[in-house]
């Protein structure tokens, strides 16, 4: 018996470290075409040859990143179906939602956090106003006159907006729009004045003289932009603008898989002309975290969305 048993754990042995045995899902929270969407399959596209095994990339947008949530954390917990997500899934809908159907931090083993950006403040052209004190001061001599877009209620610009507009004293009227990708084109036709923006999407705006840049998030500047400030310099390290994307598995999963996918993708993270050209250049802070780290990062990061959603008011049904 003591035989049997002990080849029953060389197989499951065998098996864990031979991970992965079929093809691998990456599930991504998001529509196609998005940022993130393009780096999981640019990222797909290198895993596939060093795991033996094709790498699908599967879409499943819907209720702020809820539907693909819960779909991986239901599927089988054997490292081969990896969310890819962002920092509203852990970090935000927790304080956002009364009920999720997962429990955020129970149900998922964190993988690593692939990229850091930080969004800039934006504005119109034409607004009177070309740096964050004389936005302050022009929003304190007419309250209630300046609009900022986000995409929706609790949103990573909703956020940052309600965030300014405690620390700073000021008045600013949310207007919330549909999707991530009107918010910019809102601020360029003249419908709001400000909103919060990726350097990916706001840089072509930038160039063109359609948009302005006002400030940006994170604790250095951005050596795409350096002329623009950040929060933290001139007053307000508060106001959070960064997002992230990072993998998860299920909870269950070998710890052999997660230990895999970490190490080949901060891998493929590391190659010098990928991680210039496809992250550096746009905008993406390159991270590749450990798991342990990375489980760190989640906790701080949670608290911090945690207040930001309390000073917003912020709620979803």
């Amino acid at each position: 018996m003591r035989f049997f048993f002990s080849i029953l754990l060389c197989l499951f042995c065998f098996a864990a470290h031979a991970w992965p045995t079929k093809p691998v899902r990456i599930v991504v929270a998001y529509p196609p075409g998005g940022g993130i969407d393009v780096l999981a399959r640019q990222l797909g596209e290198k895993l596939a040859p060093a795991w033996g095994q094709p790498v699908v990339v599967e879409n499943k947008p819907g209720a702020n990143t809820i539907v693909a949530t819960d779909a991986v954390a239901k599927s089988v917990p054997d490292g081969h179906t990896i969310l890819m997500t962002s920092d509203a899934t852990f970090s935000i809908n927790p304080h956002l939602y009364a009920r999720l159907p997962y429990d955020a931090q129970r149900d998922f083993a964190p993988v690593t956090m692939l990229v850091l950006l930080h969004q800039l403040l934006v504005a119109h052209p034409a607004l009177p106003a070309g740096n964050l004190s004389e936005l302050i001061s022009l929003a304190k001599a007419k309250p209630g006159s300046l609009n900022y877009a986000s995409y929706g209620s609790g949103s990573q610009p909703h956020l940052a907006g309600e965030m300014l507009k405690n620390k700073a004293g000021i008045d600013l009227v949310h207007v919330p729009y549909k999707g991530i990708s009107l918010a910019v084109p809102a601020v360029i036709a003249g419908e709001v004045q400000l909103t919060f923006a990726g350097i990916a999407t706001s840089m072509p705006q930038l160039k063109a003289g359609r948009i302005k840049a006002i400030a940006i998030g994170g604790a250095q500047r951005s050596a795409l932009l350096p002329q623009v400030p950040t929060f933290a310099e001139l007053g307000y390290p508060e106001v959070e603008t960064h997002a992230w994307f990072g993998l998860f598995v299920p909870a269950a999963s070998p710890k052999e898989a997660v230990a895999r996918i970490h190490r080949d993708t901060r891998k493929i993270l590391e190659e010098s002309d990928f991680r210039q050209k496809q992250l550096v250049d746009r905008g993406y802070e390159v991270v590749g975290s450990r798991p342990e780290d990375f489980v760190i990062y989640l906790k701080k990061d949670s608290e911090s969305r945690a207040r930001a959603v309390r000073i917003s008011g912020a709620k979803a049904d």
